[in-house]
């Protein structure tokens, strides 16, 4: 685990955060700018010293007491929102700089593994970095600092400063990293197709304080977190790849209890995919429904029902061995349908989106 405490005190903002978290896969740090994401980054990176802080990455202990780690001292890497690229130094020799940071005998990572990692090769050869686009930049970026070998990872929004088609070029190769490497990835962003493209886990702050942590699909699904009521709200459903359906280019996709079929993708019988299901795309009936154009229809079960403003409510629906399911529906359809806690229904999902 990974246990970090933080007190910090500025004029009109404090951050005061005591948690434990997993020391493997990513871990995203999600808020509303302002929330205290980049601070906790930065006193984790010891870039911030917060008084009788505590930091202990696995059996290392970084802050505790006097005792402080300064930045350097600390085997982790960091990803800024922007590149960062030393200019007058070509592709080869920044990715080499990282490398040059940690000595031979404690190398995990190497260039070998890199390249092909973030599909560098074809821009080792480049000596003036001026011409990359920005997707290129920070995947550079990001090797340099794999090639520290890192303890951990520390990455603050970096896609925040690419465009979209940018932000597309770049999720192949982090969900790559996050199949390959063995290494904790504290990743800060405030957008949620970004944490459900990525994270396992989940921490989401407000103000300062962690409101809530846990496993992205848990935390996700909650009805009392602000997560739950944003206009991208929905479920991350981890699915194993079944059958393709060559006939109608479909794919259906298997999870405990339950299937769904979605446009075909281009991954093998067996490949495990992560599919999101957004609370608007998810409408409800008591009764199986007929002649209907909605492929995908799930048996449910209602375990909460919260208000969601004037007009809507929100439902958490429970559908086959512990997968969770938001929808989001008008109050009027809640209370035609006379729906509440426990009542057996069918979930017509009108969309699935393929992420990961």
């Amino acid at each position: 685990m990974i246990h970090a405490r933080f007190n910090l005190t500025y004029p009109g903002f404090a951050l005061d955060v005591d948690m434990q978290l997993p020391a493997r896969g990513v871990t995203a740090l999600f808020g509303p700018s302002g929330s205290g994401k980049t601070t906790l980054l930065r006193c984790i990176a010891g870039l911030e010293r917060a008084q009788g802080g505590l930091l202990r990455v696995k059996d290392e202990v970084w802050q505790e007491n006097e005792k402080f780690l300064a930045t350097h001292q600390r085997p982790l890497g960091y990803v800024f929102q922007e590149a960062s690229l030393f200019p007058h130094l070509s592709v080869r020799r920044n990715l080499e700089y990282g490398m040059r940071r940690t000595a031979p005998n404690k190398r995990k990572v190497v260039l070998e593994q890199v390249i092909p990692w973030l599909g560098l090769s074809h821009l080792m050869d480049r000596n003036d970095i001026s011409g990359l686009s920005g997707g290129e930049r920070q995947r550079v970026a990001i090797g340099r600092a794999l090639l520290t070998s890192p303890s951990l990872l520390l990455m603050d929004e970096p896609l925040s400063a690419l465009d979209n088609a940018s932000k597309q070029e770049i999720f192949p190769y982090l969900e790559r990293l996050h199949g390959e490497l063995d290494i904790p990835v504290f990743y800060v962003s405030h957008a949620l197709d970004e944490v459900a493209r990525l994270a396992d886990h989940m921490v989401l702050l407000e103000q300062g304080r962690v409101i809530a942590s846990g496993t992205l699909g848990e935390t996700l699904s909650r009805l009392d977190l602000p997560t739950a009521h944003l206009d991208d709200a929905g479920a991350v459903i981890e699915a194993k790849v079944a059958v393709h359906d060559e006939a109608y280019h479909l794919t259906r996709l298997d999870f405990p209890g339950g299937s769904l079929w979605v446009s075909k993708v281009e991954r093998a019988t067996g490949a495990m995919v992560r599919a999101r299901v957004l609370a608007r795309d998810v409408s409800v009936a008591i009764a199986a429904p007929h002649g209907t154009s909605i492929t995908n229809i799930l048996a449910a079960r209602i375990v909460e029902i919260q208000d969601d403003g004037p007009d809507r409510v929100s439902l958490r629906l429970a559908v086959g061995d512990g997968q969770l399911l938001l929808s989001r529906i008008t109050r009027r359809s809640c209370d035609l349908l006379g729906l509440a806690m426990d009542m057996q229904v069918f979930a017509q999902v009108k969309s699935v989106a393929l992420i990961a």
